[in-house]
Order: C-alpha cells, then structure tokens, then sequence
C-alpha cells in the first residue's frame, strides 16, 4: 500500500487551522481541578451552563496520549467505540463502566489515525483512518472484515461517516471537499477504492490555505438526505442520494462555524459539537431537512474542544473531550492535558 499522505507538519497545520485558535479566555482557562470520578458523581450544572443541561463524565480513556476524536454506540449491545486521532487505537467501554479498554491496539491494520466511527445495522464498525481509508470491523471478535482506500497519491483527509438505512456509508474529505460512498455490493465484495459520489468543492466557501472545510456528516434516520457541514462558513447542506441534489441548509438563530461532528436523531433534531467555540448546539429542522432552526446551546470549556457526540439510550449525549490544545495534541499548546475523557450531557 501506497499512499501520499500530507506531510506531518501541513497536517498538524490543516488540523490546527480547521479547528481554529481558540478564544484567548478559553486557551487561559484553568483546570477546573476535578478528577474523572469526581466528575462522574458530580452532575451539578455550574453557573456557566444553559438551565437544566447537567455536564458530567461518562468514562475515562486509558491512555495519557489518548486524544480522542470519533465516537459510535451500537445500541443492540450498549458498546461504546472511541478513536484515537494521535496513534489509531480504539477503544470499547461495556455499559455502565467507568473506563474503557482497548479494543483496536494503536497501529492495527496500519492504521494512523482513528476519526470518524459508526456502528451500522448489522453491529459492523466502521473505522476512518484519515491518511488513507476505512476499515470494517467485526464487533464480536476484532478482525478486519473490508477495508476501502483513496486510490491516487494526492493529499487527503478522510474525516467523518454516515450510514444510510440501505447500509450505504458515505464519507467526507476535508482537503478535497468531496463525499465518498461505499455501497452494500462494495461492502460484500470486501475491498476497493473509495470514490468521489458528491463533489462540493466548488459550493463551500474557500478555506484558508492549508485549512479544512468540510467536515462531519449525519444521515436522515429515514434514509431522505444527508447533511454535511462547511465549519469554516457555518454552513449546513443537504445531500439527497436518490437524486444527487446538493443544496444549502437555511439556518436561523445561529450558525455552525467551527461545526465538527453531528448527530441526527428521529424527529428532526441535530445536534453539533463546536470544537473551538467549546460549544455544543441543537437545531430542529423542517420536515424535508431544507431549514434548521438553533433551539439550545450549551459552552463550557470542560468540553475541552469537542469534537464529535452521539446519542444514547436514557436521553443522554455522550461528547468527545479532545484536548486537541494540550500537549500532544495537533494544535498548539496552552498545557499539559488533564486525563482523558468522554462527557455525558443531560437535558442537550
């Protein structure tokens, strides 16, 4: 396998300009002091936090080098999967535990990295590995099931994924600003290229050089659309798979600047983690996805840059703390990371 990667340090730079320089209060903001068990047992919302939304930790990470990313729930089981940006390990936390084990070691199947993650319909999951492609692993026993990967030598850097009720999975780029799919047929086959199915990369608003634009996807649970986010605009759009319509989402009460990963649940509600912003949003849209009002928001800097969320039994989100701005990490420092965690929010 060959594959021209971008070179570590333009990469360090497109993570770092994508997600944006933190607000100077937040990159000052000191360690609130609590340890993960305190903050297990501690679901107090502080004074900062919108009304009725509780902010507390769901499990720890065992890793000091962890800085997650992506995050997935397979809801047959109660299994949740986190992703390690820095190294590509996964991990796998059973319900109700307080810390997660390895599931994936670092460098299984070569991978580098660990973004975007799904679990679909059958309990397969679906791992990115923004350098090169995805891989599709068994749950129950770890190996490897199918792998795709961008054919080519040119920069690349694969980021998040959806799957549609049909099993097809679509996945962004965010250096080249297009959608690739894979369907049940490649699925079965096991193996191939990933190849561009929408392209938007004359629709986005330019990105500064070195920087990313598009970035998280959702799937409407009822298989109409997709949507994917612009983080540099804030824009939201909307991807109908039946006709290959790409259109903008009309927006009100705020924006997605900054917009990492979505979650799209029944009903119509997304919800958005803001990395930069250490904001999490929440928007109603209109029956046929083509308007998304903002209904909530929720910032806090023990977010600590988020960066994606999925939704769980029980009314509960869990978010993605990345650190993304500690030590390590791929944007520049403002300290030394505290342990490495997954929140749970209430009332988002």
């Amino acid at each position: 396998m060959s594959t021209k990667l971008l070179p570590a340090s333009l990469l360090a730079l497109a993570v770092a300009l994508a997600l944006g320089a933190a607000p100077a209060a937040q990159a000052t903001q000191p360690s609130n002091g609590r340890t993960s068990r305190d903050a297990a047992s501690d679901e107090r919302a502080s004074p900062a936090r919108a009304a009725a939304v509780r902010i507390s930790t769901a499990f720890d990470l065992p890793s000091a080098k962890a800085f997650p990313e992506g995050i997935a729930a397979d809801p047959r089981t109660g299994m949740v999967y986190v992703g390690s940006y820095t190294d590509g390990t996964v991990y796998r936390a059973r319900s109700g535990a307080r810390t997660a084990e390895v599931f994936l070691p670092s460098g299984t199947d070569g991978r580098h990295t660990a973004n975007g993650l799904r679990v679909d319909a059958h309990g397969r999951l679906w791992v990115t590995d923004s350098t090169s492609g995805v891989s599709v692993y068994d749950t129950r026993s770890g190996s490897r099931l199918a792998h795709f990967e961008i054919p080519g030598n040119d920069p690349r850097f694969l980021n998040d994924l959806a799957i549609t009720p049909d099993g097809t999975a679509y996945l962004t780029d965010s250096v080249r600003a297009v959608v690739y799919r894979v369907t049940p047929a490649q699925l079965a086959a096991g193996s191939g290229p990933l190849l561009p199915a929408y392209d938007l990369s004359t629709r986005l608003t330019p990105a500064p050089a070195g920087s990313f634009n598009l970035n998280g996807i959702a799937a409407d649970p009822a298989g109409r659309y997709l949507l994917t986010v612009d983080m540099t605009a804030g824009d939201l759009y909307r991807i109908d798979p039946r006709s290959g319509a790409v259109s903008r989402v009309a927006l009100s009460g705020g924006d997605l600047k900054t917009a990492d990963g979505l979650d799209l649940a029944p009903g119509g509600v997304l919800r958005a983690a803001q990395n930069t912003r250490n904001t999490l949003s929440r928007w109603q849209l209109s029956a046929d996805g083509t308007r998304a009002r903002q209904v909530r928001t929720v910032t806090d800097p023990s977010l600590q840059i988020p960066t994606t969320l999925v939704q769980i039994p029980g009314g509960r989100t869990l978010v993605v703390r990345s650190q993304f701005d500690k030590d390590g990490g791929p944007m520049p420092s403002t300290g030394t990371p505290t342990p490495f965690t997954i929140a749970s929010i209430r009332g988002l």
